[in-house]
Formats: structure tokens, sequence, C-alpha cells
């Protein structure tokens, strides 16, 4: 029963931690956010209701970032507290082995590995595909409400446009447009009517003109010609599309692992190299299984970096991180240029952190010392003091008030006395 409240103390302790660090985590991350959110209020009218959804289809997009990291973070953060408060020394005491204890961390790994992996299967597409059809309702609004009878507009990319008239929201009458896309030949084209068609596909809105005419001026200014057209369609481009295109995370790893197969697929048959679809999908699984390599790997960690307290258990974290993703992105661009094997390149990273995660626990069932990880984790805190002591240096701080610490040796040292002073006293007494 005793190894049973142990677990459970110790998955409480690990999933305190990961909540924790997988706000905060996010939370960096949507800082990114908070100008463009700023910008989406101010300029387009952006309803707080709209802004909230914008906020919850880009969270599966950190938290496929923020949920691996979260869980090394937990690891280490709890069992440095179990190593530095003595529990450790405990747990021990009481015949427990370190295999024994890993039980519980393996537990609360495997749950974070299937919320991952769910993240990165489902959430993560939906969330992508939800907040590309949001966007260009947003787009599709302004250009719905901006282009005015008898108000020259200018909200669209290197066009004027002036009309005479609307019917509905869709229908314009008397169109007058100045394009200058091409600066050395502009041009002018006036309809009759014209008509608005959103094409949610390229986050772009087109514009069906009937009845006009196109007048050219050409390079020497003394050419000019006009050419009458029926019909004919022209591409209205806000100007920061491309970077709602960008905001709106359009690519492979967004994609289910049907679309992905499918373009493969698709690709193959168009004798196209499908490299970077292949890496994608090999992602999708090679992420979640990072969950339990780092959640075993940090109980180690945590428990021989608490001789240098938080800040040395902050440092391993921050260290083994950056050596993962660093490398994970080295790997998959590797895959992606045919350097490497597509399917196998990603999975690189994950078998170093396997075979460093076997050789840790070894050590710690054995109870033998790690001498590189140790020398390692000294370094890296030793660098991670040198930066935080000249970062304090460089930034200016508000002055405080020295706190003179309690010197508790010279207080031991009077408690010392005074206690051998009574048993003197009593000795004599019962002398």
């Amino acid at each position: 029963m005793h190894i049973k409240i142990i677990d459970r103390y110790i998955i409480q302790e690990l999933i305190k931690v990961f909540l924790i660090s997988t706000c905060a985590l996010t939370m960096v991350l949507y800082l990114d956010k908070f100008l463009f959110m700023a910008e989406m209020i101010v300029n387009r009218g952006v309803s707080f209701f709209e802004m909230c959804r914008i906020m919850m289809y880009i969270s599966p997009a950190f938290l496929a970032l923020t949920v691996p990291m979260s869980v090394l973070v937990a690891s280490v953060v709890a069992f440095n507290q179990f190593s530095a408060y003595n529990e450790w020394v405990a747990m021990k005491a009481c015949n427990l082995s370190f295999l024994q204890t890993m039980r519980p961390v393996l537990i609360f790994s495997l749950f974070t590995y299937f919320l991952a992996a769910i993240i990165m299967v489902y959430a993560l597409p939906w969330g992508n595909l939800s907040y590309k059809k949001l966007i260009f309702n947003i787009i599709k609004t302004r250009a719905s409400i901006d282009i005015k009878p008898n108000v020259f507009n200018y909200d669209f990319k290197n066009l004027v446009i002036l009309v005479k008239g609307r019917e509905g929201q869709s229908q314009l009458t008397g169109v007058f447009i100045a394009d200058s896309t091409q600066s050395e030949i502009p041009k002018i084209i006036t309809a009759s009517r014209g008509l608005i068609l959103p094409n949610p596909e390229s986050l772009k809105i087109q514009l069906e003109l009937t009845n006009g005419t196109i007048h050219e001026l050409g390079n020497t200014r003394s050419d000019y010609q006009t050419i009458n057209f029926d019909m004919y369609d022209l591409t209205l481009k806000l100007p920061d599309t491309e970077r709602l295109e960008k905001e709106a995370l359009v690519g492979n790893r967004e994609l289910s692992i049907d679309q992905l197969l499918m373009k493969i697929d698709e690709l193959k048959n168009k004798g196209l190299p499908a490299r970077g679809a292949q890496v994608e999908l090999s992602k999708k699984f090679a992420i979640p299984f990072t969950c339990l390599l780092f959640g075993l790997l940090g109980a180690p960690l945590g428990i021989h970096s608490s001789r240098s307290g938080k800040s040395g258990s902050f440092a391993m974290c921050v260290m083994v991180i950056l050596l993962y993703y660093v490398g994970l992105i080295f790997m998959q661009n590797m895959g992606r240029v045919g350097k490497l094997e597509p399917y196998s390149s990603v999975w690189i990273p994950n078998i170093i952190m396997l075979m460093i995660t076997i050789y840790t626990s070894y050590k710690m069932q054995k109870d033998l010392p790690f001498r590189l990880t140790e020398w390692v984790a000294d370094r890296t805190i030793i660098i991670y003091k040198f930066s935080r002591n000249t970062v304090s240096k460089l930034v200016p701080q508000s002055p405080r008030q020295n706190i003179k610490p309690l010197k508790y040796e010279r207080n031991r040292e009077v408690l010392d006395e005074t206690t051998k002073k009574i048993m003197r006293e009593k000795m004599q007494n019962l002398k």
C-alpha cells in the first residue's frame, strides 16, 4: 500500500509542475501573436469573441511544442525537489529501487504521449483549418465593407478603386480601377459592373468585371491602346495578405495523416519528390514519442542537479531541449533534401535520446556515478550562472536595501555553549 501512496504522490507532483510549465511556455509563445491580434482589433474591428476563437485555433500549434518541453521540466523539477528535501533518500530507505520509482513517471509519460499524439494528429490540422477560414472571413468582410460608392479605396495592393454604386454585398456598378501592379506600364480599367467572388483556398478575393475597357500606356509614353472585354477577372490582394497566409500556418505540418498520405501518392504519381511530406508524416509519431524519453530522462537529471538548486535544474532543461530541437531541425532538413532517408531522419534524435536515457537509468539503478553527465551538468550550470550574472550587470536594476543574512553558525555556537552549560549544571546536581 505504501508504494501506491508514493506513486500517487509522485504523479501529483509531476502533474502540478507539468500544468504550470505548459501554461507558462504557451503564454510565452502567445507573446509573438499579441501585436498581430492588436492590429486585427484596431484595423479590422475584430470582436472579443473572434479573438478568443483565434487564440483557441492557434493553441494546438503551440501545445505541440510546449507539451514535450513541459514533460521534461516536470520530471526534472519534481525529482530535483525530491532530492533537495531528502525525499529521495527516504524512498531509498523504504527499499524502493530507481526502477520502482520510475513506474509513476512512466504512467505520467504515457499519458502525455497520448495527449501529444492527439494534438499532432487531430487538433493541429483542425486548428489550422479553422484558423484559416476565420482569417479569410475577416478579409472578405473587410473587402465587402470598405468598398463604398463614390469613395476612393486604397486597401488593395497596387490598386485604387472607385465605384458609383453597390447592389447588395457583392455587386458593384460603374467601376473605375487604377492598376499600378506593373509600375512601368500603368493601366486604367473601367467596367459597367463588378462582382466580388471570394476564394477561400488562396485567401484572396476575385473581382469579376463585365462590359469594360482597359486603357494602357506604353513605355515610350506616346503609345496608347485600349482593349474592350466582355469579362475580366482581377485579383484583389490586401497589403498584408502574405502575412496573413503566413499567420495561418499553412503547410505539410498541419495536414492530417490521410491528407499527407494522399499528397505523398499524388507527388509520386507526378514524379515529384515527396520527401517533405514524408518527413512531416514521420514527425507526427516521433514528436509524441519524445514525451516518453523526456519523462524518463528528467528523473536522473533532476536528482543529480539537486546540489545546484532550482537554477541547476532549469539549466539542465534548457540544455536538453535546445540540443534535442536543434538536432531535430537539422535531421529533418537533411531528410527533406535527400541526404537521409525521410521517414527515419526525424527519429535519429529520439534514438540518441533513448540511448542516453538507458545509460542514465542503468547508472541510477546500480547506484553508479555517471561522470559524463555530471561533467556536462556542471559546465551547463556554470554557463547559466555566468550568463545570468552578465545580464544582471548589463541591465540596470532598482536599488534595494541590503538584507543582512542571519549568521547561523554563530547562533549555533551560542546554542551549543548554552546546552553544555545546562548539562554541566545537571551533572553537578546529580552528584
